[in-house]
């Protein structure tokens, strides 16, 4: 249930953005009770068909010594998309480490990033 009233947002402890929406999930970062930590992550939504799930994905480049070679990788994880965030597929989002919330889930989307090609033409 998602209300479009003023809270009072609660500290996290990451430099991020909370959502305009408010929501009342136990399992959301900014009006729950889940708390975040560990690492942060910037990626890109590639799926987010499952129920309140988002899986996001990441580029980096990593060097093969042998070759004198960099080579570019993928990793992508689930996410818990609380109902306020409600980020679809190809946002770019802000994802934070947190305790298990499934066997999969290890992770919490906490903000929406702008993205990069919306004043393009």
């Amino acid at each position: 249930m998602v209300r479009q009233t003023k809270k009072k947002m609660k500290n996290i402890g990451v430099p991020a953005t909370p959502p305009e929406s408010v929501c009342e999930s136990h399992l959301c970062p900014w009006h729950g009770s889940l708390r975040v930590r560990g690492r942060v992550f910037s990626g890109r939504v590639k799926s987010a068909k499952a129920t309140l799930t988002a899986v996001v994905e990441w580029d980096y480049y990593t060097t093969i010594q042998k070759y004198q070679r960099s080579m570019r990788k993928r990793t992508s994880v689930a996410a818990h998309n609380p109902v306020c965030i409600h980020a679809r597929e190809g946002n770019r989002v802000t994802i934070a480490e947190c305790r298990p919330i499934s066997k999969t889930k290890q992770f919490v989307i906490i903000e929406k990033l702008p993205d990069l090609h919306a004043g393009g033409a």
